[in-house]
């Protein structure tokens, strides 16, 4: 009779609520501008880099286009989440449709899963350059890099359709979610229907979108690590002018992931609620500013650009 009228309840869900908002009075005026600010910010650093990569033929090279692929996705990843983040500091009520919910959902975890194969390809570029300097234009050619980025996209997306595809499909029973935005393994807690298909399925995408990745990073620095303490010092010099803005760039979205994870599967109430907001939003905010003043300011051919830009000779 309960497990019915559950069911029947289920169907009435139009809109789900953001538990994890709390009152910051006249202090909201002030997260919203330097939440703005940061995504100008984003925005400007990304889309520069960009059209610096586009504009020039000299950096036309494989390196760079998976360059350019992650500074997309940066700019994806951060459009999926801030002009919402911005409309639910300045509203009172913390409430979002089904609909809008599934597509934050998407959007966020489709920029994780892309920016995992994003990095991971980036290694497997410089193991071949490193470890293979002979063999890497035959290896690395425009039509084999272009399908490569494609095939990240297409993948992912693909990959991330199906969750969302289950996760919509499921009878809920609540409307509660304590996050600030929506997040899908929060929603399937919400289910009163079988979601075993949805908990396989979930273990699928992570072995592939974050392990898979990972495993390959690893194998590929190994290797680069080998060839460097074997190697002369030009070749060191190359994998750490090279690497650490990748590595970097790396440690820091796997600490976003890492405690996204623990956050959702066990009790956090003993961190600050600030705190958690702050950490929950890390990979999406943090990230997209720090790959470009990364990448930036690290690598030399897009430095120098950047100065004959901004700077002018006296």
């Amino acid at each position: 009779m309960n497990q019915r009228r559950s069911m029947m309840n289920s169907t009435q869900i139009s809109y789900f609520t953001l538990a994890a908002y709390f009152d910051t009075g006249s202090l909201k005026y002030l997260y919203f501008m330097i939440l703005t600010l940061l995504y100008v910010l984003i925005l400007c650093a990304n889309v520069l880099l960009i059209v610096i990569i586009c504009m020039n033929r000299s950096l036309h090279e494989p390196m760079y286009l998976f360059l350019c692929s992650l500074f997309v996705n940066e700019l994806y990843g951060s459009t999926g989440l801030f002009p919402f983040l911005l409309l639910q500091i300045l509203s009172d009520i913390h409430t979002v449709s089904v609909p809008f919910c599934f597509l934050q959902i998407y959007c966020v975890y489709t920029y994780i899963s892309v920016e995992f194969f994003n990095l991971a390809i980036m290694s497997y570029d410089r193991y071949l350059a490193i470890c293979y300097p002979l063999q890497y234009n035959t290896q690395m050619t425009s039509n084999k890099v272009a399908m490569i980025i494609a095939a990240t996209w297409i993948y992912n997306l693909l990959l991330v359709s199906v969750t969302i595809s289950l996760s919509s499909s499921l009878q809920l029973c609540g409307n509660i979610i304590n996050k600030v935005v929506c997040n899908n393994y929060s929603v399937v807690k919400l289910a009163c229907s079988d979601t075993t298909v949805n908990n396989i399925y979930g273990l699928f995408v992570t072995a592939f979108s974050v392990f898979g990745p990972l495993i390959l990073i690893f194998y590929t620095y190994v290797k680069i690590l080998k060839v460097c303490f074997s190697g002369s010092k030009q070749t060191r010099q190359k994998a750490v002018s090279t690497c650490t803005p990748h590595l970097v760039s790396l440690l820091n979205f796997s600490f976003g992931i890492c405690f996204e994870l623990l956050q959702s599967r066990f009790d956090m109430i003993s961190v600050p609620n600030v705190l958690r907001i702050f950490l929950a939003l890390y990979i999406v905010t943090c990230q997209p500013l720090l790959n470009p003043v990364l990448y930036g300011l690290k690598m030399s051919q897009i430095r120098n650009i950047c100065k004959g830009l901004f700077c002018c000779d006296v």
